[in-house]
Order: C-alpha cells, then structure tokens, then sequence
C-alpha cells in the first residue's frame, strides 16, 4: 500500500483487484496516494459485478489525481445475479459510461500525458482481448487448443460468461478492438513522449511461458499486438491477467504485471508491492518468475 507521505508524485499500478472478495476489499480500502498528485492505473478484473465496480473505482478516484482503468475479462462477465444484465460490447460501453461519470479515463478517452518525475510518457488505456491465437505445444488448430484445454480442466469461464455481442466470436471482438486501438496508437505516437502502455492481458506471448497449465495461454491475448512495443515509441507495458506478479524485459522495453490476485496465492504474504510505482522507475528485476500453481479456470 502506499500510504507514506512522498516529497514527489509518482505513477501507481494496480490489478485483478478482485474487490468483491472481503479480503481483498480490506487491501484495496488501505491503498491511498503518498502525494496529492499521484495517479494510478486499474489494469481490470476490478470485479464482476457493475456496483462493485463503480464503487471501488469511486474510492480510488476520491484518493487519487487521476484514474485511468482498461477492462478485465471479469468486468465483462454477464452473471445471473448481476442487477446489469447487458452483455458484450453494450456492456462495455455501459462501464465506459459510468467511468465517465466517476472522472475515471478508458480506453475510450484521448490519451493523457504523465509529465512527472522519471519521464514524459503518454498514458494509452487499452481494452484488447485475446482470439485464441496462443495454442498451447502439439495443437495444430483452435478446436485442439480448446480441446486440449478441456481435457486438463482449465477452461476459463469466459466461455460461459463473456458474450461478445453483436461480433460472432471472442476472437472477431478482438481483432476490431485490436484495428482501433492500432489506429489510435499510431495517430499519437511521439518520440518524445513515448507509451506506457495499458492492458488487462499480457500484448506478447512470453509471460505465459511460466503458466503451469500452457492450455490457458489461448485466453490470454494475441500475436497481432506482439510487435506493438517495437513499432510504437514505449517506455513500458502494464499488465495483469496472470496473477504472476513481476517485472520482465522484451526487447528493452519494461513490462510490469501488476495483480493482486486471489487471497490463495498470496498466503504467504503479498508478493509485490500493491499498487506498484511505476513511475519514477522502481525495477525489480524478474522477482517472481515462477510459474503459476493455480488453476486457471477462473482468471
């Protein structure tokens, strides 16, 4: 938590919040800023349910001088005992609108610009999916990769509560956000203030690398953002998803995954800060390259 008073401000980090769960609640409730014009990243999975989500955003927006949040698959989930029952794209749009009424940025507002300490960097939210793309060793196809994954038991529930209306599929969903963002991104690129990058799942394959259960990576994002750290000026990428909390480098470029994760797989303490500064720079390393132990189907 960040509670100490900084004589600077600085840019935080944080995701998979998970904050309908009473422990993880109690964490998120003692995040506050160290300075008054400290901002944070909310990088998804903030909760399943639309209340809960607004209301945790709500909190951290009084705290902090700006909120800036990209979805998770699990904002996104139509569960029957969610009062909002909207599904796909119209629920999206749904939290979109309701981040705007709590002063807290999207993936759909221009980008903002962090002139702080460490470095000029142009802060682009991204809500980029996954169409299935990351097959796991020994399938040849989309239909083995899923049947892969049901036979381990590591289905992810997305394929039960994420609906991607009105697109056909998960993967056609994603490959149109993919074309807009890609859009957005190169009409802002600029050297001189280069990206941090935000997005709920993982923009290159590798963090999956150290996933116990390999069949889940097919639901972890896309090869057609595997470049976008190259092609695009950035100075680092945020990420959650895989609750493997860590700092790791791709082509010189800073990729920070920054979860909370669920109360199980931290039982031994947190295992990074929560949220984690970003900017001025705090590296770490690769401190926590370990693999995941946890089952997957839930993420």
């Amino acid at each position: 938590m960040s509670t100490a008073r900084s004589p600077e401000r600085a840019l935080y980090a944080v995701s998979d919040l998970h904050s309908a769960i009473p422990s993880n609640r109690r964490l998120v409730e003692g995040i506050r800023p160290g300075h008054d014009e400290d901002w944070i990243l909310v990088g998804g999975d903030v909760a399943e349910h639309v209340e809960e989500t607004a209301s945790t955003l709500r909190l951290l927006a009084e705290r902090f001088a700006r909120v800036i949040w990209v979805p998770g698959n699990h904002e996104l989930w139509s569960t029957n005992d969610d009062p909002v029952q909207l599904r796909g794209e119209e629920r999206y749009r749904h939290l979109v609108a309701m981040c705007g009424e709590l002063g807290v940025l999207t993936p759909e507002d221009p980008f903002p610009v962090w002139d702080g300490p460490g470095e000029t960097v142009t802060v682009a939210p991204m809500f980029v999916l996954y169409d299935y793309t990351w097959w796991p060793p020994g399938a040849a196809t989309q239909q083995q990769a899923l049947d892969a994954a049901y036979e381990a038991g590591v289905v992810c529930s997305d394929e039960f509560m994420l609906h991607p209306d009105p697109y056909p599929t998960r993967g056609d969903w994603c490959r149109a956000r993919v074309a807009y963002t890609e859009d957005r991104l190169a009409a802002a690129a600029d050297p001189a203030a280069p990206f941090l990058m935000v997005n709920h799942f993982p923009l290159v394959r590798q963090p999956t690398d150290v996933l116990w259960y390999p069949e889940f990576a097919q639901w972890c994002g896309t090869d057609l953002t595997a470049d976008w750290h190259r092609r695009f000026p950035t100075a680092a990428v945020v990420y959650g998803h895989l609750h493997i909390p860590r700092t790791t480098w791709y082509d010189g470029v800073r990729f920070e995954e920054v979860s909370l994760g669920y109360p199980r797989e931290r039982k031994n303490g947190l295992r990074r800060p929560i949220p984690r500064r970003i900017l001025p720079a705090e590296v770490a390393g690769t401190a926590g390259a370990g693999r995941s132990g946890q089952s997957a189907g839930a993420r």
